[in-house]
């Protein structure tokens, strides 16, 4: 059936003729992309209402994409330029797929506006998609804070907003997404104390590294069951709680780089079982390694550089089997046991400048040696006195160093 979009007639036959004809919604959309004038915008108002009655789940999703395009100032990379008309489905970075309740309706089941260098901010509106599964919004420009309305997204189990930048408080609209399994929120300007009950949603993967988060780390962490958990760049302060090894079944990297972490570690770290990764580089640590981290079995990455960690490098450390880059640089460790001392002799790759070892190239000047010596740290009697909720005003600056790859999206 043919149609031109160029009628202007007011009569009452034409628009009875033209109200018939919006039931082909490729039709509507020529129309709407085409038609400027009152008659066009009615016919919109009628395909909607049309809509909202076939499917009303893409009715509301229409308007809660509209409700965005209107808050978004910039898009250079045109991802919404296409996002006219009530097919949501065809939408640049909107996927459609089954509805998991009702099969014979199709529902917005993703967003995927990644590297799109957007402009703008999260409208309430976002609330009416609850049938997502996904959002990934990495590397834009979005900012403001997240709407408390994402509470609705019941079925959302992935949520990536890293480099962009949102601010505020984290988010703890976060805690109420029951399905949740992947949070990603690295590179923005949160700050305040992590929420505790974060560590109790059952995440598999928690991203919050390079905000302006502070506090401490919550005791909550040794229930997590995340398999990767990133803390790196922020202001935390205190220990890692004792009691890590509770999540021995499930971390695989933990990465706490420039977190300003004070104290020990912890002498169960060592069996943490799993482990691949363990980066607490550039802290306040003191103490020894503790002799556990020999039980570290799966361990690849170990990075305790830029600490103030003194004593022996265990000679079990150095004797890990998949041990592929220890790093241990920047402290003043004064000996190093059996094969650190030929580490690299096993395809390793080992770091060991500026400490205290007698012979080693490249170590610290003996005035600075003897100074952190006199007054070596034990850590059994060594008791972490920053509770959580402290300020963070009794936090040491440090500044943050490149982060490593492990900490860049």
């Amino acid at each position: 059936m043919a149609f031109s979009s160029t009628s202007t007639s007011t009569t009452t036959t034409t628009t009875f003729f033209l109200l018939l004809l919006l039931h082909s919604s490729c039709l509507f959309s020529l129309v709407f992309a085409k038609s400027r004038h009152t008659t066009a915008h009615s016919h919109s108002h009628s395909h909607s209402h049309s809509l909202s009655h076939s499917n009303p789940r893409l009715h509301k999703a229409y308007l809660a994409l509209q409700a965005w395009k209107q808050v978004i100032y910039s898009d250079p990379k045109n991802f919404t330029t296409n996002w006219i008309g009530p097919s949501v489905c065809d939408y640049t970075g909107i996927y459609c797929a089954t509805s998991l309740d009702k099969p014979h309706i199709q529902v917005v089941a993703g967003i995927d506006l990644n590297h799109g260098n957007i402009a703008g901010f999260l409208p309430n509106e976002l609330g009416l998609l609850s049938d997502l599964a996904l959002i990934h919004l990495n590397s834009n420009r979005f900012c403001g804070v997240l709407p408390d309305t994402l509470s609705n997204l019941t079925l959302l189990y992935e949520l990536d907003l890293s480099n962009n930048r949102f601010v505020g408080k984290f988010p703890t609209v976060i805690l109420s997404l029951p399905s949740l399994i992947y949070l990603d929120l690295r590179f923005n300007e949160f700050e305040g104390p992590l929420p505790p009950q974060l560590f109790n949603l059952g995440l598999d993967a928690i991203f919050v590294n390079n905000n302006r988060l502070y506090s401490v780390i919550p005791p909550t962490i040794t229930s997590v069951t995340a398999s990767v958990v990133v803390f790196a760049n922020n202001n935390f302060g205190g220990c890692l709680p004792e009691g890590i090894s509770k999540s021995a079944d499930h971390l695989e990297e933990l990465v706490l780089i420039n977190t300003n972490l004070s104290g020990c570690l912890p002498w169960d770290i060592g069996l943490l079982y799993k482990i691949k990764v363990l980066d607490v580089s550039f802290n306040n640590l003191v103490g020894s390694i503790p002799y556990s981290i020999a039980g570290l079995v799966h361990v690849e990455q170990l990075n305790l550089a830029h600490n103030k960690m003194t004593g022996a490098i265990p000679a079990g450390v150095c004797a890990l089997p998949n041990l592929q880059n220890f790093n241990a640089s920047y402290n003043f460790f004064c000996e190093e046991e059996g094969l650190c001392l030929n580490l690299t002799s096993k395809g390793a790759s080992f770091d060991d400048r500026r400490n205290c070892l007698p012979e080693r190239p490249l170590q610290r000047r003996s005035k600075e040696c003897d100074a952190a010596l006199k007054h070596p740290v034990d850590c059994f009697e060594y008791h972490c006195e920053t509770g959580y909720g402290a300020s963070a005003q009794n936090m040491v600056g440090v500044s943050a160093p490149a982060p490593s790859p492990s900490t860049r999206s």
